[in-house]
This record gives C-alpha cells, sequence and structure tokens, in this order.
C-alpha cells in the first residue's frame, strides 16, 4: 500500500482550519493543576478534523493529553487514516511536541512512519520511533 510522503504539503486553507480547530479545543481544556492548556485536531485522510484538548485529573496518570483526546475522538467515530496533527498551548513561541505516551498511540493506530505537525509558527514533520509499535 502507497504511502503519501511526509513532506507533501498540505493546502493553506486545510492548514488553517487545523490551526484553528486545535486553538479552539484548548479553550476547552481542563487543567486545573498544571493551569497548562493544550488542544489539538487531527486530519483524517478523507479530510475531517477531530479536536480535543487535554483532561486533567488529580491522579495524575489518569489525565488525557489532547493529542490522545483527538485521535480517541476520530477512531471512535470510524476513522483511522490520518494526514497531519496540529497542537496549541499557551507557550511562547507555540511549539510543543506529543509526550511519549501520545506518540506511543500515534504510532499504534496509523502506520505512516511520519505524521505533519503543525503549531502556529512551526510547521513540521514529526518522525515516530520504528520501535514503539505495538508488541513493544
Amino acid at each position: 500500500m502507497a504511502h503519501e510522503r511526509p513532506a507533501a504539503a498540505l493546502e493553506p486553507e486545510l492548514v488553517q482550519r487545523l490551526l484553528l480547530s486545535c486553538r479552539e479545543a484548548k479553550k476547552s481544556a481542563y487543567c486545573p493543576y498544571s493551569h497548562f492548556a493544550v488542544g489539538a485536531a487531527i486530519l483524517t485522510r478523507d479530510g475531517r478534523i477531530f479536536s480535543g484538548c487535554n483532561i486533567e485529573n488529580v491522579c495524575y496518570p489518569l489525565g488525557v493529553c489532547a493529542e490522545r483526546t483527538a485521535i480517541q475522538k476520530a477512531i471512535s467515530e470510524g476513522h483511522r487514516e490520518f494526514r497531519a496533527i496540529a497542537i496549541s498551548s499557551d507557550l511562547q513561541d507555540d511549539f510543543i511536541s506529543p509526550c511519549g505516551a501520545c506518540r506511543q498511540v500515534m504510532r499504534e493506530v496509523s502506520t505512516l512512519p511520519f505524521w505533519k505537525r503543525y503549531t502556529s509558527c512551526v510547521p513540521g514533520v514529526l518522525g515516530l520511533p520504528g520501535g514503539a509499535k505495538p508488541g513493544c
């Protein structure tokens, strides 16, 4: 099965929709402990966008990151092929990278070795390690 090359550009309008979706999702973040709001938006192969925010819990390991929230929403709606993810935070340069747990989930739910990752200032390609896959 042929895969889209990771460097293939998305249409600027689509990137803007993705960025707007992750910024809007960030507004719903539940983060009373860290006060670090994060929003994420994931683009499916067929062009749908699913967004999510981080949801903390006083029992820290029970919290869910924004990236996993967006991915789980997409999967629960029957989508399993993804093209890109956008992530938004309150960091000054808006640069944020998925944590190890999110990278593991991203690797497990997609056969692509790379995901396009967008933030407001720093577009890029997120490479996932080959060892991070089911059965590790």
